[in-house]
């Protein structure tokens, strides 16, 4: 199989060649790039294969892995498309890679966070856990979309308090949402608009960290 996305990958140092990994999926926002996502978990790098993935449609001179027809509205057949190619492709690197299966993680801002929701919704505990930060579940996911139990699935969920882009009305709506989904939810809230402060970073490496033991 050729997968459908350029990827950057991140090995541990001194690799255990009969030993598999946990590994951090990132999934980065809507113009940006995968190198731009690696910042947010190499403090993570000794511990876990860190796979980038780059949206496949060029953006500027960045990246997305959807469209919008406007702000908060991706264009569904784009949408179901990146959710289908997204799980095929981590499948992929679980082969390609010495992956644990078990232990798989999404990492995701603001398109990348939505996109990571979606996932645990439609994978279900194929995922060990996704930390979404900046994002919301579109509604035909919720009403429309075939859900897998996420009661077993690790959620780490965070927010801009000032976010510009998705009001932080959204991110309590998300985290409402989630948590009557799984009892296996963090919630944050930090003083920032729409990005990832280094208080933000250190909580979910060191939630990461905990999940993963």
């Amino acid at each position: 199989m050729n997968p459908t996305y350029q990827y950057d990958i991140h090995f541990p140092a001194n690799m255990d060649p009969d030993k598999r990994y946990p590994a951090i999926f990132t999934l980065h926002g809507k113009g940006s790039n995968e190198r731009n996502m690696f910042g947010l978990v190499e403090p993570l790098v000794d511990e876990f294969i860190i796979v980038g993935i780059r949206g496949n449609l060029t953006l500027g001179a960045g990246f997305q892995y959807y469209e919008l027809k406007s702000l908060g509205n991706p264009i569904r057949e784009m949408f179901d498309q990146a959710v289908e190619q997204l799980e095929a492709f981590i499948h992929y690197a679980t082969e390609k890679y010495p992956i644990d299966a078990a232990k798989r993680y999404l990492l995701g801002f603001s398109q990348g966070a939505i996109l990571s929701m979606t996932m645990a919704l439609t994978m279900g505990d194929a995922l060990k856990g996704i930390v979404a930060l900046n994002g919301y579940v579109p509604e035909f996911v919720k009403t429309e979309y075939t859900l897998k139990s996420i009661q077993d699935v690790a959620v780490f969920i965070s927010h801009g308090e000032f976010d510009s882009v998705f009001p932080i009305r959204i991110g309590h709506e998300t985290a409402d949402y989630m948590g009557s989904l799984t009892s296996r939810l963090t919630f944050n809230v930090y003083p920032t608009d729409h990005g990832v402060s280094e208080l933000n970073q250190r909580d979910f490496v060191k939630w990461l960290k905990q999940v993963n033991e």
